[in-house]
């Protein structure tokens, strides 16, 4: 029976169905291969991954996964040589792109507390949030996405989207998470919106990277991006020493590699190598080269 690619849900196999083997998976329509971790094309995007065990790399929290893509090993599974934009690694950064939903089916021999015991088990819609680039110590790199849970407590509004604390204060409580959660990531939220006030004001909504502003009916607007990413795995400070100012295209390309800063603070067309020109620096902006470093290391061998 051809695979028919399905982006969500999957009637008749709600979460938490399980299923002895891989080709169980396929046939439910859930997974288009009985082997390869990653369902899908660079065309199509991604709409399942397995988690069974397939990189050391691999991190499983439940709600927050940092998946490993595919390529570079050989059939004894050790890599020899560095991962690509390619095939279902392609597919995934497609997903994210497009913000499609993921499918996670969580395999026995995953080693994570919460893997099944035996078989599969379908484990709900994953958004992919980011991906870079990680050298391992055994000196390949290997391309790494952050997924995160549909409707979990970190499924929530972008804190760059803020812009001020009554803004997070206003967040209703679904959105926000379960009720014994909502006072420190309403506290978080707020902390962040004067991030992004502060580096929005310094520079008058101005891209750092273009110069140019959005100009909107309502208004001059801009993105503030966090240099080093918050969250699991990147674990980057919410602070201003952290953050630039972009526009909506140049935040885009920064996030995902097309962009990079050396420690002079010059940008670099990661795609041409070439140097675009001097990033703009507030007087106030105490940029952290830590932070621009370890942004680097994501995209360029470097450092």
């Amino acid at each position: 029976m051809a695979y028919i690619r399905t982006f969500g849900e999957i009637p008749g196999h709600p979460e938490g169905t399980t299923y002895q083997t891989r080709d169980e998976v396929r046939v439910a329509g859930l997974h288009a291969h009985n082997q390869a971790g990653i369902s899908g094309t660079a065309r199509d995007g991604a709409d399942a991954i397995v988690l069974n065990g397939g990189y050391p790399d691999d991190r499983d929290e439940g709600d927050v996964i940092i998946y490993t893509g595919q390529g570079g090993q050989n059939q004894r599974k050790e890599q020899i040589a560095d991962q690509r934009y390619e095939k279902g690694n392609a597919a995934l950064v497609r997903s994210q792109l497009e913000g499609f939903p993921v499918r996670v089916i969580r395999g026995y021999e995953e080693d994570s507390e919460h893997a099944p015991a035996e078989g599969y088990r379908y484990d709900g819609l994953y958004w992919v949030v980011r991906h870079w680039f990680k050298k391992r110590a055994d000196g390949f790199r290997v391309l790494q996405f952050r997924m995160i849970k549909i409707g979990s407590m970190y499924d929530i509004q972008e804190v760059d989207d803020l812009e001020s604390e009554d803004q997070a204060q206003a967040l209703p409580s679904a959105t926000i998470g379960p009720p014994s959660r909502i006072e420190s990531i309403v506290k978080r939220l707020a902390r962040k919106a004067r991030v992004v006030q502060n580096i929005k004001t310094w520079y008058q909504n101005c891209c750092q990277i273009c110069r140019e502003t959005v100009r909107l009916p309502a208004g001059p607007a801009s993105e503030v991006a966090h240099i080093q990413g918050l969250g699991i795995p990147h674990n980057g400070p919410d602070h201003e020493s952290n953050a630039l100012c972009l526009c909506p295209n140049d935040h885009l390309r920064f996030d995902n590699g097309a962009l990079y800063l050396t420690d002079d603070l010059k940008i670099v067309n990661a795609m041409t190598g070439a140097i675009i020109g001097p990033l703009y620096v507030h007087e106030r902006h105490a940029i952290g080269i830590e932070y621009v470093r370890q942004h680097r290391s994501y995209w360029s061998q470097e450092l």
